[in-house]
């Protein structure tokens, strides 16, 4: 029987302990976790308890458990997005292998930074790209690899983020400020520019941006709104971003158990992100108190609401992209049109690819697999891959050079934004390659 590969977590968040580290629990002859370092001390206790680690094994912070010397064959990083570069480079430097949760950076010059600790320590540095590993992408770019709709000529991409997850992530949550986190082209849609990378095989030439925060501001209401929602405002019974109808009774979130459905009812997300107490009188006092009882105009929040990103490929290939925070839900919609069909799709709720052939009446309808875990089954899809790169059985979906790539055009992007300009590529990779010089 194969040994487990041995692993340590570098932040116990949702991500981390939920998303990715579960996946022992079902697989405990693949993997398992041999230290944790974790600042939060109930979330660090939680992981020590489900993994069974005894307080050696434990940390309260990135640089402890490193300055230990090395515990396993790989670490598993997913810190804050801006608390992603120095323990990622140090764990390579350390001689651990590394999967890191995206963004891979926030800036370019840490992106830059962690390619070449990669190169340079020879350690395997794989991004959390999960949507490359769930069972509707993969389908999605077999097809279009196999030429079934034939030349690619244009693409519409649109990352369409539900109204509830818009205030709960980017207008009131750790995602809500560029200068506290990234830019939420960069938080959002990394994932999303990876997909247009790894399916359209040619890089982008040049592209433009536009984009604001347009609604969710002080100006789009009166004087007369309180700064929390449980501070007697007049519109709270009809407004769809009520901290009380989200947090307390989930009344506005569609397809969210309730914690009051049953005593066996596990912690859900979003109700774990705003208190470690979930009890309705602990999610009371967090709103009360937290950030996640302000209105959602009179927030600290600068990150856009929506933005659209037109580029052309160096083989002519012309690509739209849209992210917003205004959708009634939450998913995915693409549109691929080839000189021989049209390929248009859904990712969320159902997933659903459908091949429209130019000359044929009747279209074809794809099967998906069946998902196994969250993101359509890329966290664990994920996490398997990295064990069995690890392992010598396969290799990545995904090379460091290949995440570089995603984020340079979603740092691009946001300059672009910025600055009202078209960017050249070749010359932003040229600048991106001297930043650390």
């Amino acid at each position: 029987m194969t040994k487990p590969i041995e692993l340590i977590l570098l932040g116990a968040g949702a991500r981390g302990a939920q998303a990715y580290a579960s996946y022992a629990f079902e697989h405990p002859d693949e993997v398992r976790f041999v230290g944790v370092a974790e600042p939060d001390p109930i979330r660090r206790k939680r992981f020590a308890e489900e993994h069974d680690l005894d307080e050696s094994q434990t940390f309260a912070s990135w640089e402890e458990i490193l300055a230990r010397g090395q515990m396993a064959d790989g670490a598993l990083i997913t810190t804050q997005d801006q608390m992603h570069v120095e323990p990622a480079v140090a764990a390579m430097q350390a001689g651990y292998n590394v999967l890191l949760e995206k963004p891979m950076a926030d800036s370019l010059e840490g992106c830059v930074r962690l390619v070449q600790a990669s190169e340079q320590t020879g350690r395997t540095l794989q991004i959390c790209h999960v949507l490359r590993y769930t069972p509707f992408w993969r389908t999605l770019h077999d097809i279009l690899e196999s030429g079934r709709i034939g030349e690619i000529v244009t693409v519409e991409h649109r990352e369409n983020v539900a109204w509830w997850h818009m205030s709960h992530s980017f207008v009131r949550g750790n995602w809500r400020n560029k200068e506290l986190s990234t830019p939420m082209i960069l938080a959002k849609c990394c994932h999303d520019l990876d997909i247009l990378v790894w399916n359209l095989q040619h890089r982008v030439k040049r592209l433009s941006s536009v984009g604001s925060l347009f609604h969710y501001r002080p100006e789009s209401v009166g004087p007369e709104i309180p700064l929390r929602c449980t501070d007697g405002c007049p519109i709270e019974a009809e407004c769809p971003w009520s901290a009380i109808g989200l947090y307390l009774d989930a009344r506005l979130l569609p397809r969210v158990r309730t914690l009051e459905e049953g005593e066996d009812a596990p912690p859900t997300w979003p109700f774990t992100t705003i208190t470690h107490d979930l009890s309705w009188e602990g999610r009371k006092r967090a709103i009360e108190t937290g950030p996640y009882g302000r209105c959602v105009y009179r927030c600290d929040n600068n990150v856009v609401d929506h933005q659209s990103v037109l580029m052309e490929l160096e083989n002519g290939v012309s690509v739209t992209m849209i992210m917003h925070g205004h959708s009634n839900e939450e998913h995915r919609s693409m549109r691929y049109d080839g000189t021989k069909a049209t390929l248009r799709a859904r990712f969320g709720r159902p997933d659903e690819i459908t091949i429209y052939d130019h000359g044929k009446n009747e279209p074809e309808i794809v099967p998906i697999p069946t998902a196994t875990s969250g993101h359509g089954g890329g966290d664990w899809g994920t996490m398997g891959s990295f064990l069995r790169v690890l392992r010598g059985e396969e290799k990545a979906l995904t090379d460091v050079r290949a995440s570089l790539e995603s984020h340079l055009l979603a740092f691009a992007a946001e300059e672009a934004r910025l600055s009202g300009q078209m960017i050249d590529m070749a010359e932003y990779r040229t600048r991106a390659e001297l930043v650390t010089g």
